[in-house]
């Protein structure tokens, strides 16, 4: 998936992908609503940090990141989705660890995480905040 500048970032503003939950500078268009599956991830580049894309199927948008803690792999847009007790998750596909897709927390292990970054659709386009 290639991603590309919304008008509302300028030339040479940063590209690293704000936190969920920070008000970001600026919005990095990603992808069309529609390419993401639902129940499916995505892989994408934002500046040089991995992202993993989710739509669920209530269309609900999360993005966190794709690199997993526990081997060092792109693998999270690979893994299982789901929830526990309602809360929307991800089983990386390797050793099966499940991160909370709201704010990345492994549920699974209390000292790891994930990094949860800033998503949005507009205009038919998941967006990803920029810091």
């Amino acid at each position: 998936m290639t991603a590309r500048l919304d008008t509302s970032v300028m030339a040479g503003a940063p590209t690293t992908p704000a936190a969920a939950g920070e008000d970001p500078a600026g919005w990095l268009t990603v992808c069309p609503v529609e390419a993401l599956l639902p129940g499916r991830g995505a892989a994408a580049l934002v500046g040089d940090v991995q992202v993993a894309l989710f739509r669920l199927a209530d269309g609900a948008l999360h993005a966190v990141g794709n690199i997993d803690p526990f081997t060092g792999a792109g693998v999270i847009s690979r893994g299982l989705v789901g929830d526990r007790a309602g809360e929307p998750t991800v089983a990386s596909p390797i050793h099966k660890q499940v991160f909370a897709l709201r704010d990345g927390r492994c549920l699974d292990d209390d000292g790891v995480s994930l990094p949860a970054f800033a998503v949005r659709a507009v205009g038919g386009n998941v967006q990803v905040g920029l810091r």
